[in-house]
């Protein structure tokens, strides 16, 4: 059992710093203090499909930590 999860935490890990990778960029704290214009835009598409596999992916992380830490 140790060993599955283990491995499956490798996979999950991989999975999920790609799909952090994939995410479109933004400028985040750079324009903090320059007061760039950009606008509020939702997601569409991909990029919301995308958004939500990372939130899948990432709660199958935490989970996986935790059965490790209990095990």
């Amino acid at each position: 059992m140790n060993s599955f999860l283990l491995a499956s935490q490798l996979f999950v890990s991989i999975i999920l710093a790609s799909l952090v990778l994939l995410q479109p960029g933004s400028s985040g704290g750079g324009s903090l203090f320059s007061g760039s214009g950009e606008t509020y835009h939702t997601r569409k598409g991909v990029e919301k499909l995308l958004y939500y596999i990372t939130i899948f992916f990432l709660v199958l992380f935490v989970a996986n930590s935790i059965a490790l830490l209990l095990i």
